[in-house]
């Protein structure tokens, strides 16, 4: 049985990465409120449904992608349930060259994520400043929004137009919606 929490509204009482440290830091700072559930390791599309009924909101999808030079780096957060389509996606942004998904390294490296964990919540960080956030239109347009908080084994529910109009540009980076 996938163990998930109640729902607790308050920070995990230790944090486990600096990303995470970082997140919930800049919740209390730009005044965004979140629910969150702990939970087994939460890897795959079934688990995510387990999560999914208990926090009322579809956990996202979100891949880390990079050109095939590994110069060019996007977090691309889409509905959990949409295949990823290379061609779709380059095109989605004006015809770029074709992506893939970038290694594990660059995923800690940029990002402060191991893989499974992977979250635009991770624009917080300094090191991420290189990297494009990208996000499917039905996404940005509903109400809620839901991902891990940098950990396989946590995840946040937050407003989306907190995630837009506070997070996102507190982080620096601009977001592309496609």
């Amino acid at each position: 049985m996938f163990k998930v929490s109640e729902i607790i509204t308050t920070p995990p009482p230790v944090f486990t990465t600096t990303l995470q440290r970082e997140i919930y830091g800049a919740f209390d700072r730009l005044g965004i409120s979140f629910e969150r559930v702990d939970t087994d390791p939460g890897i795959t599309m079934e688990d995510c449904r387990n999560i999914d009924s208990k926090i009322g909101v579809q956990i996202v999808k979100t891949v880390f992608l990079c050109n095939r030079q590994q110069t060019e780096f996007y977090l691309y957060v889409t509905p959990g349930d949409k295949p990823f389509i290379t061609r779709d996606f380059c095109a989605s942004l004006g015809g770029i060259p074709r992506v893939s998904f970038a290694p594990a390294d660059k995923l800690l490296d940029l990002t402060g994520v191991e893989p499974g964990a992977t979250t635009i919540l991770s624009a917080i960080l300094p090191q991420s400043a290189s990297v494009r956030l990208v996000m499917y239109r039905s996404v940005a347009d509903a109400e809620c929004f839901a991902c891990t908080d940098g950990t396989a084994t946590c995840f946040v529910k937050i407003r989306t137009s907190d995630l837009l109009d506070k997070y996102i540009p507190a982080s620096g980076h601009t977001l592309t919606i496609i």
